[in-house]
């Protein structure tokens, strides 16, 4: 080891007393690195070897996965799709079950997005350095889905849970909305932030290419997740073995779901291993203190004037022992806080700003209409009361349209999934700005005559618009990220600047897009419960409508492309 430092050493200070082109600096430093590099991987090529020794992510050089692996690792959405959309399907029904009045049950939507967005950073940021043995995103993965499975529990057994142990009836029902609230914003909460981590994950390990596959094999697993969870709310259990051995038919809902789960959450932390994070040999500890002594910006600055300066002294003091702590104050300085992210939604450009604008009405109108969807199908379509007696006429109407209301969100998740398929072939004729505006017209007027005609039949046709609103948001508000920065590059690149440099990053801005969802569940949280109070359950259609053409108009005359 000493003599590999040795031979770097001698590069190094051999470079500093001569002038230096770019490509011959490169050359010095690469020819040693790549030395040790061979070691362990000797078909890399030796420009890529000082950057694997140096990167500080955990892993190794990523090397091209089977696609069954890919497969696997993508079986977490496919599980964690099923489960949301049986909160989808139900959480709104069993809150008003137990009794939840009507000007509160918005309120729960409103708790876990501002732990959210308090929160969010923090989690990334402790999963970027965990230490783990077993790796850095798996143990949250783990620990986030035992969250999700938790939360699942109490808000669909929290009624029967309750009763088990409380006779009296005051108390039953007090118990029971608490218990059940805190399950859905415990869901709700580990749901929204698992899917960092298992992104993460996949970058992590993955090769560009794998990253590209697996990403794909990610958006087919969360449409067929979300339909088969949708199918499996709607189907009546009630009816069947486990529906007469379990005590009500959300118990059967769970047993489900959580099998789907731990199922799917085993596969996809047994897909891919993780190399823990640490200092892979002490020559990535060696190069880690050259480069902080003598910035990576300084070097390519001095290169470009023709020469590079550097000194024994510099050369020794990188040299020592005992100062391994560089790239962890790097990685510090590039901690992502609640205080960065709010400065730079504050001073992004104007055109960045307007597209997070209209993905806010987006979500917003997506939102409003999705989360209370089996609700006004029982309540408006059947003209049932959730609050009448679990053995009535009017209870057990609601919940077969509360039922037909799953079969309406699982067209909905398979039109998702074929529509994003489409766009492809319409993309080249209409560009992302027809494509922006026809799914939010699509969904206005979708939800509006669904609103004005509640017929069962029409309103399961129209649901096949909800869908194509879902994948215009999941695709085209990141495609014009991708097209902003393409343009900044060019322009820096035709201004002699190197790209990249001093530039935004994807990272933030796609950050800030996915804040506009949790931005949504706050706003429909504090104003949409006093609106279904005051104007019954039709309220959501018409003001998923409403939000949905004035973003309609935003995203035609705001919005650059």
């Amino acid at each position: 080891m000493k003599s590999r430092q040795h031979q770097l050493t001698t590069a190094l200070l051999a470079a500093g007393v001569m002038t230096l082109t770019k490509e011959s600096f490169h050359g010095a430093l690469l020819s040693t690195s790549g030395e040790a590099k061979a070691d362990t991987d000797g078909t890399s090529k030796k420009e890529e070897a000082p950057k694997q020794a140096v990167m500080r992510t955990g892993a190794a050089v990523p090397r091209k996965r089977a696609v069954r692996r890919l497969v696997m690792h993508s079986m977490a959405m496919f599980g964690r799709e099923f489960c949301y959309a049986v909160e989808a399907a139900f959480v709104t029904p069993v809150l008003l079950s137990v009794g939840l009045p009507k000007n509160l049950y918005s309120l729960v939507w409103l708790i876990s997005p501002i732990l959210g967005f308090v929160l969010q950073p923090v989690v990334g940021s402790a999963s970027d350095h965990c230490t783990c043995s077993w790796g850095r995103r798996r143990p949250y993965i783990l620990g986030l889905g035992i969250v999700m499975l938790l939360g699942m529990a109490l808000y669909l057994n929290g009624d029967v849970m309750i009763s088990a142990f409380i006779d009296e009836r005051d108390k039953q029902r007090t118990w029971a909305i608490v218990i059940t609230m805190l399950g859905v914003v415990l869901f709700d909460f580990a749901a929204d932030f698992i899917d960092g981590p298992i992104k993460a994950y996949l970058f992590d390990v993955c090769s560009h290419q794998d990253k590209e596959k697996g990403l794909h094999y990610h958006a087919l697993f969360t449409g067929l997740g979300g339909a088969l969870g949708y199918l499996t709310g709607a189907m009546d259990w009630g009816q069947t073995i486990l529906g007469y051995t379990l005590a009500s038919e959300f118990q059967v809902i769970f047993f489900f779901a959580a099998l789907v789960f731990i199922i799917c959450l085993t596969i996809h932390l047994c897909s891919i291993p993780e190399v823990p994070l640490r200092y892979e040999n002490e020559e990535a500890k060696f190069l880690l203190e050259v480069t902080e002594s003598h910035k990576y910006s300084s070097i390519e600055e001095e290169i470009k004037n023709g020469c590079l300066k550097s000194t024994c002294t510099e050369i020794k003091a990188a040299a020592k022992p005992g100062k391994c702590t560089a790239a962890s104050r790097t990685e510090g300085k590039r901690q992502m806080t609640l205080k960065s992210l709010l400065k730079t939604l504050a001073s992004m450009p104007s055109h960045y700003r307007y597209l997070c604008v209209s993905h806010l009405f987006g979500w917003m109108a997506f939102l409003s209409n999705m989360l209370f969807f089996t609700d006004f199908m029982g309540q408006v379509v059947y003209h049932g009361n959730p609050y009448a007696p679990h053995n009535s006429t009017l209870y057990l109407t609601y919940r077969t349209g509360v039922e037909m209301g799953c079969w309406g969100l699982c067209i909905n998740a398979i039109a998702s999934s074929a529509y994003s398929y489409l766009q492809k072939v319409l993309l080249p004729y209409i560009g992302l700005k027809g494509l922006y505006f026809i799914g939010y017209l699509l969904f206005g007027l979708g939800t509006g005559l669904i609103g004005l005609f509640p017929n069962v039949y029409s309103t399961l046709a129209l649901c096949s618009l909800f869908g194509v609103m879902s994948s215009t948001l999941y695709t085209v508000p990141f495609h014009l990220i991708a097209v902003y920065h393409k343009e900044e590059e060019s322009l820096k690149l035709q201004e002699g600047e190197q790209a990249g440099e001093n530039g935004r990053g994807k990272g933030i801005d796609c950050a800030a897009l996915t804040c506009m969802v949790q931005l949504a569940q706050i706003i429909l949280g504090v104003g949409l419960g006093l609106l279904v109070s005051a104007a019954g359950s039709a309220v959501t259609v018409i003001s998923a409508s409403t939000v949905a053409l004035a973003g309609c108009c935003f995203v035609a005359f705001c919005v650059r492309y």
